[in-house]
């Protein structure tokens, strides 16, 4: 998205100079990218020389997209060059890297942005308007259930983000897009959470238990992953082929292993209590084995109440039905459907016409990418305080689940470094 960006529409604010990944294939491919839009092409860099990347091409900004556990490596290296950072979110995996980002960004005055496209769908930016407008008056209470399909939840199941060490799990790597819109819709900042999780789908023994186990390990070249409906065929798509298969000689990373293998250590249905320091609660639930995918979000206040209801796929189409060009992966978000109510205390209710924004995150994307290299304050850029609080839910409710007690933000960080509501 960001080579695309750089390459095309946003290329009059921002030229992709340099290029640092450990994967010689990968970096090609985004060259490649480059060439074909006319642009001119990015030095290549392995990791170790990223600090001397920077100074060598006089580097402005840096987009941060390793796996989670490493974005606190980056940008804080990137501060430290005296160079800005976006980073896609979670802003990082772990305590250890939320408080070295915070000590950077305070030491070098430099700014860190992280990618929560969510703020900028049309439809949340009305809802952010509604609330602070004092369309339901104080707010109560949020409840807040998202849902992900059997192709779209699969798929944190067959990569990376399965080891909970490299991306801390659901609660932090997607469910911050989710906190992070509650804290900025409500004005409030989290103080205290509880949560219950667990494996209930995914992984080998449910897989074994639900009838849905096959053997192979990885799908690319096994026989038996052939008739799985969760199978991955990254051969479907050059995209994937040339990122992926064609890459996979160098650094040995597979992007197709079985949902029902072995090695899972994230959960995927929790349930997260969290109370805010305005005094709203929260309770939130997720599960990412659904035979739909959208989510369902109302705020209760002393007025009223909002609710919005999005329906992103409406049921997960079988296997070779042509609904998605490669089998295993989610199928393309095109006819998001959102509906927005407002109940009123005495009143009848009042459906609000909403925008649906066209393109990925309900039109989030491209209005971030307009943010992100555009300049401006837009006030919605998420920060580095922002990033906390949305990392230090999922990580307090982790620490939850592991404690079966709640768990208070304000053990999770000394004091002078827990972010502040803005």
């Amino acid at each position: 998205m960001y080579t695309y960006a750089l390459a095309t529409t946003h290329a009059r604010q921002g030229r992709l100079v340099a290029l640092c990944d450990p994967n010689r294939t990968r970096m090609a491919v985004h060259n490649a990218i480059l060439a074909e839009e006319g642009a001119p092409e990015a030095a290549t860099h392995p990791p170790e020389q990223f600090a001397a990347m920077l100074a060598e091409h006089r580097v402005d900004e840096v987009i941060v997209c390793t796996v989670d556990r490493l974005h606190a490596d980056y940008v804080v290296a990137a501060l430290e060059a005296g160079c800005d950072a976006i980073t896609e979110k979670p802003m990082t995996a772990d305590l250890d890297g939320c408080r070295r980002i915070a000590e950077a960004r305070r030491a070098t005055g430099r700014r860190v942005t992280v990618g929560f496209n969510y703020r900028y769908n049309p439809v949340h930016r009305q809802v952010h308007r509604m609330l602070r407008g004092g369309a339901i008056g104080e707010i109560g209470s949020v409840h807040f259930e998202w849902l992900l399909d059997l192709r779209h939840g699969a798929d944190y199941f067959r990569r990376w983000h399965r080891d909970k060490r490299q991306s801390g799990g659901l609660l932090v790597h997607k469910a911050s897009h989710h906190f992070d819109l509650v804290n900025w819709w409500t004005g409030a900042r989290p103080e205290e959470v509880f949560a219950w999780g667990g494996l209930f789908f995914y992984g080998e023994e449910n897989g074994r238990r639900h009838g849905l186990a096959s053997g192979y390990e990885r799908v690319h070249s096994a026989p038996d992953a052939q008739g799985d409906p969760f199978a991955l065929h990254m051969a479907d798509s050059p995209d994937l082929t040339s990122l992926y298969l064609d890459a996979e000689h160098e650094d040995g990373y597979r992007r197709d292993l079985n949902v029902f293998g072995p090695g899972i250590t994230i959960e995927d249905d929790m349930s997260v209590l969290v109370r805010y320091d305005t005094g709203v609660r929260l309770s939130y639930h997720l599960a990412a084995y659904s035979p739909w995918e959208g989510y369902r979000v109302a705020f209760t206040g002393s007025k009223g109440r909002l609710e919005l209801d999005v329906t992103e796929v409406p049921s997960t189409p079988p296997p070779g039905d042509g609904a998605a060009p490669v089998r295993g992966m989610p199928a393309p978000k095109e006819s998001t459907v959102s509906r927005l109510v407002l109940r009123n205390h005495w009143r009848p209710a009042e459906e609000v016409p909403v925008e649906v924004g066209e393109g990925t995150h309900g039109g989030g994307d491209v209005r971030m990418l307009d943010s992100l290299f555009g300049g401006g304050d837009d006030g919605i850029r998420p920060d580095d305080a922002d990033g906390a609080n949305a990392l230090l839910t999922g990580l307090a409710a982790n620490a939850s689940m592991a404690s079966g007690a709640p768990e208070r933000i304000d053990g999770l960080l000394p004091a002078d470094l827990l972010p502040r509501r803005r």
